[in-house]
C-alpha cells in the first residue's frame, strides 16, 4: 500500500510539473513559465488615465480591465460584464438615455477583495474630476451619472439619448480602477500617487511585481484571476527601451524575447529577419494614422509658462494656406514605400476606418504637387526671401519639427524637410527618446502633450469600431494645458465651436448612416483646418516567436487583449 501511495504521489508530481490537466479539466495556472515582451517605447506609468500613450495603455491592460473589450475582428466582447447590454435584452433604455451593466459574479481584485459597482462609480468620478487632468475624459462625454444599483449592477445615465452608449468603462483606454486603492488620489493629487500609478491593483490575468519607469516591468500571474488555468504564463518580463530594429532582432534573430511590438522599420530588413525562421511577423489594420500635428498655439520659449497654450496663437500655422502647402508638398506614396511596405497605406484622413466612416473628400493629398504648393503660398502672400525662405509681414516660415527617435520616422523627417525646402519652408529637425516623448510627466518639457515645437509627428488610433469618443478628442475643452496637468487629447490645440456642435450632435444621433455622415464632416473639418496632416494609414506590425501560441494581434484594442490565452507551443 505504501509503495502504491508513493507511486501515486510521484505520478501527481509529474502531472503538475508537465502542466497536465487537473480533475476539473483545467491545467495549472503559470505552467509555461515566463513570457518575454519588448515594447521599445518604455511605459512611464501603469495608469492609462494619466497618459494617452499607447505603451501605457497596452502595459496596463495586463492588470486593469473594462466592462467590455474589442477582439481582433473589432467585435465587442463582454469582459468584466456578464453580457453586452442592448435595447433588445433590456440593458439599454428604450429612449437611449441609460445603459445598465451587470458585472460577472465572483470577480475579485488581485488583493482578494470583491469587484463591485462602487468601483465603477469611483472610476467615473476619478476621471471627470476637473482638477485631475484625465487623459481619457472623452470616454465619459455625455455621462450625467454613474450609480451602483447594487453590488453587481452599474447604471450609466446620459444627458440625453446616447445612440452608441459603449464608451464609458469600455475598451482598454477606459478600465475600472479600484476605489480603495485610489481613494486618496483624486483631482490634483492624481499624478502624485506613485505607488498606485506604478502598481495598480487589478482584475486582469497579471499583477505588478516591480515597475521601473521607462525601463522594465515584472508581472506575475494573478492567483485571483477568474478563469481557471489562466494565464498559462506565471511571469511576464515587459522590457522597454532600445529601438524598433533591435526589438525585432530580439524575437526574429536571437530568440531572446517572445513578442516585439510596433516594428516600424524598413520592411525589407524586417522580411530578412523573419526569414531566419524563429518568429512570425503579423500586421493588423485598424484606425492607426501616422500624422503631422501643426501647433495652433505659439511654442516660443520667450513666452515662459504661456508657451503652447491658448494665450497666444501660432504666428503662421493658423493660416490654413500654410498647412495646405505643407501637405501638398509631401509624397506620401514614397513615405510608404521607404518606411512601411505592406504595413502602410496612403491616407488623407485622420479617421481612415471603418470604411463606413472614411471620407473621400480629401483624396487630393494622395498626389504630391510641389508647384501647386508654391502657388498656394504665393497667393496667400508668403514670398521667398533672399535666403529662399518665405516670409510675410516679417514672419518667416521656419519650423521646428519633432518626433520620437525611430529610424523610419527620421527617414520620413528627412524626406519631408527636403520637400518643404523646395517650397520655401525652413525646417529644423528634432527627435526625442520615445519613452520621454510619449510619457505623461507633466514636468517634462519634451512630451508630445507639451508640444514645445511647431510641428510633431506620431501615430494615434482608438479602440473599437465607433469613432464618437475619438472624434470628441478635438473639442476645445480637450486642449492640454497647465490647468489639466498637460493632459488632453487635442494635441494641436484646434478649437472651433462649430466642430464642438458636431460632436454634440453625433452623441444624439442614432442612425448609422447619419452617424457616418457626421463623422466624415468632423474629419473633413479638421482636414480643412490643416491642423492635422495625415500621412499613412498604419497597420500594427509586431512579431512573435514561433513557440508562442494564442496570439491574435488586434488594432481595435490593445495588442495584448487576449494575453490570458497565450501559451507556449511545445
Amino acid at each position: 500500500m505504501r509503495k502504491l501511495k508513493t507511486l501515486l504521489l510521484a505520478s501527481a508530481a509529474v502531472a503538475v510539473a508537465s502542466g497536465a490537466a487537473f480533475a476539473d479539466g483545467h491545467e495549472k495556472r503559470g505552467r509555461d513559465g515566463e513570457v518575454k515582451i519588448i515594447y521599445w517605447q518604455a511605459p512611464s506609468t501603469l495608469n492609462p488615465y494619466l497618459s494617452g500613450g499607447t505603451k501605457e495603455v497596452e502595459s496596463a491592460s495586463l492588470v486593469l480591465e473594462s466592462l467590455a473589450r474589442f477582439d481582433n475582428t473589432g467585435k465587442m466582447t463582454p469582459w468584466l460584464a456578464a453580457e453586452v447590454p442592448t435595447v433588445e435584452n433590456g440593458g439599454v433604455a428604450a429612449d437611449l438615455t441609460s445603459i445598465t451593466w451587470k458585472l460577472k459574479e465572483g470577480v475579485k481584485w488581485s488583493d482578494g477583495s470583491a469587484l463591485t459597482a462602487n468601483d465603477a462609480v469611483f472610476t467615473w468620478k476619478y476621471c471627470t474630476d476637473p482638477a485631475g487632468g484625465c487623459a481619457q475624459l472623452s470616454y465619459f462625454d455625455g455621462v450625467k451619472n454613474v450609480e451602483a444599483v447594487d453590488d453587481l449592477t452599474i447604471k450609466i445615465t446620459f444627458n440625453g439619448p446616447k445612440p452608441f452608449p459603449y464608451t464609458a468603462l469600455v475598451g482598454s483606454e477606459s478600465p475600472i480602477i479600484q476605489a480603495a486603492q485610489f481613494a486618496d488620489c483624486t483631482g490634483a493629487k492624481a499624478p502624485e500617487c506613485t505607488d498606485a500609478n506604478f502598481g495598480p491593483i487589478g482584475t486582469g490575468p497579471f499583477v505588478v511585481d516591480q515597475f521601473k519607469p521607462n525601463d522594465v516591468i515584472q508581472f506575475s500571474a494573478n492567483e485571483q484571476y477568474r478563469e481557471p488555468g489562466k494565464p498559462a504564463f506565471g511571469k511576464v518580463l515587459f522590457k522597454g527601451g532600445g529601438d524598433a530594429a533591435s526589438a525585432a532582432r530580439s524575437v526574429l534573430e536571437t530568440g531572446e524575447f517572445d513578442y516585439a511590438w510596433n516594428l516600424q522599420i524598413d520592411p525589407k530588413l524586417l522580411a530578412s529577419m523573419e526569414a531566419k525562421g524563429l518568429g512570425t511577423v503579423q500586421t493588423a489594420f485598424g484606425t492607426s494614422v501616422e500624422r503631422l500635428h501643426l501647433n495652433q498655439t505659439d511654442p516660443s520659449a520667450s513666452l515662459g509658462d504661456a508657451r503652447s497654450t491658448t494665450d497666444k496663437a501660432h504666428p503662421f500655422l493658423t493660416d490654413s494656406a500654410v498647412g495646405q502647402a505643407l501637405s501638398m508638398a509631401i509624397d506620401r506614396a514614397l513615405l510608404v514605400e521607404v518606411g512601411y511596405g505592406a504595413g502602410g497605406q496612403v491616407t488623407c484622413n485622420v479617421l481612415p476606418a471603418p470604411a463606413a466612416y472614411a471620407s473621400t473628400a480629401n483624396d487630393g493629398c494622395k498626389t504630391q504637387d510641389l508647384e501647386g504648393a508654391k502657388k498656394v503660398l504665393d497667393d496667400a502672400g508668403w514670398k521667398p526671401g533672399a535666403d529662399g525662405v518665405r516670409a510675410k509681414d516679417g514672419v518667416r516660415l521656419s519650423v521646428l519639427y519633432q518626433t520620437s527617435t525611430n529610424a523610419v520616422r527620421q527617414d520620413s523627417q528627412a524626406l519631408i524637410k527636403q520637400w518643404w525646402s523646395e517650397i520655401g519652408v525652413e525646417t529644423e529637425l528634432r527627435n526625442i527618446d520615445a519613452s520621454v516623448f510619449f510619457g505623461g510627466d507633466p514636468a517634462s518639457p519634451d512630451t508630445f502633450q507639451k508640444f514645445y515645437a511647431d510641428i510633431e509627428m506620431y501615430t494615434n488610433n482608438f479602440s473599437g469600431v465607433d469613432p464618437e469618443a475619438y472624434m470628441a478628442n478635438w473639442r476645445c475643452a480637450e486642449i492640454p494645458g497647465p490647468k489639466s496637468q498637460w493632459q488632453g487629447a487635442n494635441i494641436q490645440r484646434f478649437c472651433d465651436p462649430a466642430y464642438d456642435a458636431l460632436v454634440d450632435k453625433m452623441s444624439g444621433t442614432a442612425a448609422l448612416e447619419d452617424r457616418a455622415a457626421l463623422a466624415k464632416e468632423m474629419n473633413d473639418t479638421i482636414m480643412r483646418s490643416y491642423s492635422i496632416i495625415p500621412l499613412i494609414h498604419r497597420g500594427g506590425v509586431s512579431a512573435h516567436a514561433n513557440t508562442l501560441g494564442g496570439v491574435k494581434i488586434s488594432d481595435w484594442d490593445t495588442e495584448l487583449w487576449n494575453i490570458a490565452d497565450w501559451h507556449r507551443v511545445k
